[in-house]
């Protein structure tokens, strides 16, 4: 089994033959860090503070040799610990994302691998992370919390999950939304096939409750660039709708139609300060963890301004 070393860019065909979920989470967080030339407390869960004056017995690889040029003084530098984040994991288990799984990984594949692996790697910070999987109804849900033992019920949820509802969040997230007092981090991962004002309304109340929001869109490569040929049956995934058709005779309305879907959904979220993150299934899993990061530090960003 690879170990710190495991390499960058696991593919989902590598991934696949791991059915253990944490087993798949450690390789991806583990190459993902390799990757950052880092270890996870280096960038995720410490901030530079400030300066001392080193004395003997510090650590020598917190000297900050750039101060000692300037001033032929060593000082170290100290960083403090952020408070721990609490984060609400939502992840979308309706038969839309059961997509791809005729041919490999399915979205809901892809999305469970991705929200595990930011679980592990939040466990790792010494975060607390919860996880609420939904379709018509709260399929299950685990309350933030820490610890080996808390995060191996997570990553057994997530791999018993089998999508099989369609969406309906209407009444179901203000209900939540409401019990989440404390502010924190929501991650959403869902391909949002959901009525626009429905996500509009989610968002708009984890906002207002002061959570951070980001949004990872999962998307099956399929329905980005819709490579079909020849006469195809197409099936409703959540609806008992059918269509015998030549793709080539829809593929431009088709494309139009989801290119504006995507671009609404952008807005949307841009205009509740909601970071979206789009996923393409055919993407390496590495890319979710690295947007992520990349969202975190634009926030604390923020936090200090």
């Amino acid at each position: 089994m690879p170990g710190p070393s495991a390499p960058r860019h696991l593919d989902t065909k590598t991934l696949d033959r791991i059915q253990r979920m944490d087993v798949r989470a450690r390789l991806v967080v583990e190459g993902f860090l390799t990757g950052q030339h880092q270890s996870p407390y280096n960038g995720f869960a410490v901030e530079f503070a400030t300066h001392r004056e080193y004395a003997p017995g510090d650590d020598v690889r917190h000297i900050d040799w750039k101060v000692w040029s300037k001033t032929d003084r060593l000082y170290i530098k100290e960083y403090e610990e952020e408070t721990n984040l609490k984060c609400h994991i939502f992840l979308d288990s309706s038969k839309s994302m059961k997509y791809g799984e005729v041919h490999g990984w399915s979205k809901f594949d892809h999305a469970a691998t991705a929200a595990a692996s930011l679980a592990y790697l939040l466990q790792q910070q010494q975060d607390i992370v919860g996880l609420h999987l939904f379709s018509n109804q709260w399929d299950a849900s685990i309350q933030p919390a820490g610890g080996p033992n808390h995060l191996k019920r997570l990553l057994h949820t997530l791999e018993a999950a089998v999508p099989n509802q369609q969406t309906e969040v209407t009444d179901l997230f203000p209900e939540l939304a409401g019990q989440m007092r404390q502010r924190g981090l929501v991650a959403l991962f869902s391909d949002l096939f959901l009525p626009e004002k429905d996500l509009r309304e989610t968002l708009q109340r984890f906002r207002y409750r002061g959570h951070e929001v980001v949004v990872f869109q999962i998307m099956h490569e399929d329905e980005l660039s819709f490579p079909f040929e020849g006469n195809t049956m197409f099936k409703g995934m959540e609806e008992q709708v059918q269509l015998f058709a030549d793709p080539r005779s829809l593929r431009k309305s088709y494309l139009e139609s989801i290119n504006r879907f995507l671009d609404r959904t952008r807005r949307n979220c841009a205009s509740l300060a909601v970071d979206h993150v789009m996923v393409n299934t055919a993407e390496p899993l590495d890319a979710v963890l690295s947007r992520y990061l990349s969202f975190r530090q634009r926030v604390r960003r923020q936090q200090r301004n």
